[in-house]
Order: C-alpha cells, then sequence, then structure tokens
C-alpha cells in the first residue's frame, strides 16, 4: 500500500510538471504521459505477479509432498503423524506452510481446521480443492489410503499438463517475440529511410509550410516512439497471457520489449 501511494505521488507530480511545461510540445509531452502512466500501473502489476508466483511455486512443490504423504499413511500412520513425518523434508517454499501445519497439529488444534488454514495460507485454488477433499475424507471416513492415492497421482497430472503447456507456449513465446522485433525493424525503416524523404518533399512542394524538415522528422520520431510503448507494452502482456495464463506474468516481457525497443529506436535516430 505505502509503495502504491509513494508511485501515485510521483506519477502525479510528472504529470504535474508535464502538463504545464510540455503541453505545447506535443510528441514529449505524449511520450511522458504515456511513460507516466506505465509507472504508474507498473508497480501494482509487478506486486500481483509476486504474489502468483509464490503461488506457482507452492503448487510446484505439493505433488512431491502428497507423494510422501501417501507413502506415509500406507505405512500405517494416522493423517497428523504423517504430516509430522513428512514434515522435515525439503519442499522448497512449500515447507515453512507445512512446518507450520505440522505445529498447529503439535498444539491441539483439530487437523480439520488445521489444514483449512494451511490451505488458506497458501492462497492456491489447487492446493484448497485438495485440501477440501482430504478433509471431507478425514471427517467421514472411508479407505484413506485409496483416497489419498487418487488426489497424488490428480495433483501429478495437473503438473504434468502444465509442463507440457509450458513447453507447447515456448513457441507462441519465441513468435510474439519475433513479431515484435520485425515491427521495431520496420519502423526504424520508416523512421531512417521513408520519412526524411517525404518530408524533404513535403517542404519542398508545399510553399506555405511552416514546419521544417527537421521539425517534421522529430514529429514522426515522436509519434513512432509512442507506437514502440505500445507495441512493447501489449505485446508483452499477450506474451504473458499465453505463456502463465494470466495478464500480469507479462509485465516482465512488456518492461524489456519496450527499454529494448527504446534503445533501439535512440540508436536509430542518432
Amino acid at each position: 500500500m505505502t509503495i502504491a501511494i509513494i508511485n501515485g505521488g510521483i506519477v502525479a507530480t510528472i504529470l504535474f510538471f508535464n502538463f504545464w511545461f510540455l503541453r505545447d510540445v506535443p510528441t514529449i509531452f505524449s511520450s511522458i504521459f504515456m511513460i507516466a502512466m506505465i509507472m504508474l500501473i507498473a508497480p501494482i502489476a509487478l506486486i500481483r505477479y509476486y504474489e502468483i508466483s509464490k503461488v506457482k511455486a507452492l503448487e510446484d512443490f505439493f505433488p512431491q509432498f502428497m507423494r510422501d504423504l501417501v507413502e506415509s499413511v500406507r505405512s500405517g500412520m494416522t493423517l497428523p503423524q504423517a504430516i509430522d513425518s513428512v514434515s522435515e523434508n525439503d519442499y522448497g517454499h512449500l515447507s515453512s506452510y507445512i512446518k507450520k501445519l505440522n505445529a498447529q497439529l503439535d498444539w491441539g488444534i483439530p487437523f480439520d481446521k488445521a489444514l483449512l488454514n494451511f490451505s488458506k495460507s497458501t492462497r492456491s485454488k489447487l492446493i484448497a480443492r485438495i485440501a477440501s477433499t482430504i478433509i471431507e475424507s478425514h471427517r467421514f471416513g472411508g479407505n484413506i489410503t485409496t483416497i489419498f492415492e487418487a488426489i497424488s497421482s490428480t495433483s501429478i497430472e495437473v503438473e504434468r499438463l502444465r509442463e507440457e503447456r509450458r513447453l507447447y507456449i515456448n513457441s507462441q513465446l519465441i513468435t510474439g517475440y519475433v513479431i515484435f522485433f520485425v515491427f521495431l525493424a520496420v519502423i526504424i525503416g520508416l523512421q531512417k529511410f521513408l520519412v526524411p524523404t517525404l518530408a524533404g518533399v513535403a517542404v519542398e512542394e508545399v510553399t506555405t509550410a511552416t514546419r521544417t524538415e527537421e521539425e517534421m522528422i522529430d514529429e514522426y520520431a515522436g509519434i513512432f516512439r509512442n507506437l514502440i510503448i505500445l507495441q512493447g507494452l501489449f505485446a508483452g502482456l499477450v506474451i504473458g497471457k499465453m505463456a502463465e495464463g494470466v495478464i500480469t506474468g507479462g509485465i516482465k516481457h512488456s518492461l524489456f520489449l519496450v527499454i529494448i525497443g527504446m534503445v533501439m529506436h535512440t540508436l536509430a535516430s542518432i
């Protein structure tokens, strides 16, 4: 929240300065306005992306945790005993949540409530669904081993499907980058070769022209710069949506494409 407030204040200051001092310079005004909007959105999106990445990291280790838990239950342990047994294993970011679950069980908190707290703390829909199934199975009885084996198989299958999706999406990700760089090459080609020619012809043929050739070239350079920022921003978001299933996953792609686009455009303008 504090970061959002500070960032909002900085963006408001930039917009105020831009409006009062640069509004008579359209190309610079529009570019700074777009950059300010990106600055306003980026921190919130990055925080959201960090949260989603954290949940995915937990889900990546969850199938391994379920396999170990099934083996412990199959050996004859109760669920609390099985969790205590596997809590010493290394499950990456998930380990701290498992240790907390085991600690709650040691403190005498009922298994159903402790597991529900565990699923809520991870903020994962996948883990929440599996935890709900485990709670219902534990509450109403039945063959716990069989149920756990089915749950473990389901979580493993979900992880396998995710890996297959990542492999398939990699080609789409590369295609998205290729499209952007083709667009960038076309824009730079237009700015370097076509625009100077057209600007020179326009200045020569229109005797009442109020703008010089350099001014027209600078105006088009500003338009092209804005197009590169927009293309990089939205291309990155689309790539993130395809690759990770969430738009916020494209923030890192957007930042990379916008930075590379601006650097290439600046070098081409020298």
